[in-house]
């Protein structure tokens, strides 16, 4: 028998992983990539007496892997708040699945667990730009001011480490990341005690001076569009450098380009937090785009749709 963990490399897909080993420790193969790596079911060969745990990766994107390891006799645990289409109806699949706007992975592995490690539960949702979930979450674990906001820059350093176009633009891989973070069952404690999250922090505060150095090429009351360089530094931070923006503007869309080596543009989008909906719509109509109400993205805008998308933003 063998166990499998195909988890997304953000902070949601970390976090919710990390809760889920704490209760139930695995020796288990994990599969996982940067955030955008979302497609992780091929890589999984499973069969008959087999675990599979899948993690923030949309069933949707998934679905032909998903169907071939259920045939082959896997057995598999699927949590995830990403559209997701029809959910198959089989036996070995137990499916927890939410696409409400302003819950994550991690939210619903920590009902899964009625609270258990509520701390890491929380990172993740800060993590995934819920700031106000995180919060509620947060309410029965009595931390001051100070510790939550700790807990917050947690998550969202773990989500910036999870941006790039490969593995090579990160500073460190989601699944050593996860080895680092597997003994800590308080954040707080990871927090003072590994050097991670000071690497981070470093990385973070140089990679947003960059960001923040920009002007937008499109801003109105209601739309805000930015443009980044083809550089490490701006693929690393393009998701975070959108959420920041679109705390700050919470009436207002936002959509981040990140121009690729290859051509082509890495589209982040983030609707306005005032009415978090409609991201997953607009990405989906283009063939590389994905993601949920609240946030979204396209791996690979071609440069002669960048017209079209200007529209349907």
């Amino acid at each position: 028998m063998s166990d499998f963990d195909a988890f997304n490399g953000d902070a949601d897909g970390l976090c919710a992983l990390q809760q889920l080993r704490l209760a139930e420790p695995r020796n288990s193969t994990l599969v996982t990539g940067v955030k955008r790596d979302i497609n992780l079911l091929r890589r999984v060969q499973a069969g008959a007496g087999d675990q599979v745990t899948a993690l923030d990766i949309s069933l949707d994107k998934n679905r032909q892997d998903l169907l071939r390891l259920l045939e082959q006799g896997a057995r598999i645990d699927y949590f995830d708040h990403h559209f997701a289409g029809e959910i198959p109806d089989h036996p070995n699949l137990d499916a927890h699945i939410d696409p409400t706007p302003d819950r994550g992975t991690s939210f619903l592995v920590d009902a899964s667990l009625q609270g258990r490690f509520r701390g890491w539960a929380v990172v993740g949702t800060y993590g995934d730009n819920f700031d106000r979930t995180a919060r509620r979450l947060a309410e029965p674990l009595g931390l001051p001011e100070a510790g939550l906001e700790q807990l917050r820059e947690l998550g969202i350093l773990i989500n910036y480490n999870g941006y790039g176009a490969a593995v090579e633009d990160l500073h460190l891989p989601p699944a050593d990341l996860f080895r680092r973070l597997q003994p800590f069952s308080d954040p707080l404690s990871f927090i003072a005690e590994d050097p991670t999250m000071a690497l981070l922090r470093e990385g973070y505060r140089e990679d947003m001076a960059r960001a923040d150095a920009l002007r937008p090429e499109l801003e109105t009351d209601h739309h805000g569009l930015y443009i980044l360089p083809c550089a490490p530094w701006a693929r690393r931070v393009s998701g975070v450098f959108a959420n920041r923006l679109a705390q700050g503007a919470p009436g207002r869309a936002h959509a981040i380009l990140t121009r690729l080596q290859a051509g082509g543009f890495l589209v982040s989008v983030r609707a306005p937090l005032e009415r978090p909906d409609g991201a997953d719509e607009l990405c989906r109509r283009f063939p590389s785009g994905g993601g949920r109400k609240a946030a979204a993205g396209i791996n690979l805008l071609p440069e002669d749709e960048l017209d079209r998308f200007l529209t349907e933003f």
